[in-house]
């Protein structure tokens, strides 16, 4: 979904610290990726937390008329990505974010504060 703005963002974000997601972290990629303007990323403790916060979001944000494009992974997997166009969210197991390491990956991009 194009038209996400950064104060969106930041609401995701809150709702993040909200549902006690850890190491929550907003890459700006606008300059950097030609495919989303938002990494929102974020860890959680158990596959319960990863599937309560991925649930909360999708809920809160389907409240406010935005509706996910796409979905992957099970918290199960230890990775849950929603993809809303402008804003990706990638909510991870701890190791799972160790090791994908989306921070390095994509070091190019502005950290926004939150």
């Amino acid at each position: 979904m194009k038209g996400i703005t950064k104060k969106i963002v930041l609401d995701v974000a809150s709702i993040l610290e909200e549902k006690k997601a850890k190491d929550i972290l907003i890459l700006d990629l606008r300059r950097v990726c030609l495919f989303t303007a938002y990494f929102l990323i974020c860890s959680g403790t158990s596959s319960i937390h990863l599937r309560s916060v991925a649930e909360t979001v999708e809920e809160r944000l389907k409240e406010r008329g935005i509706k996910e494009l796409h979905k992957e992974g099970l918290a199960q997997s230890g990775w849950i990505l929603l993809d809303y166009g402008d804003l990706i969210i990638h909510i991870f197991g701890e190791e799972e974010r160790r090791f994908y390491n989306l921070e390095r990956l994509w070091g190019d991009a502005k950290i926004v504060p939150c």
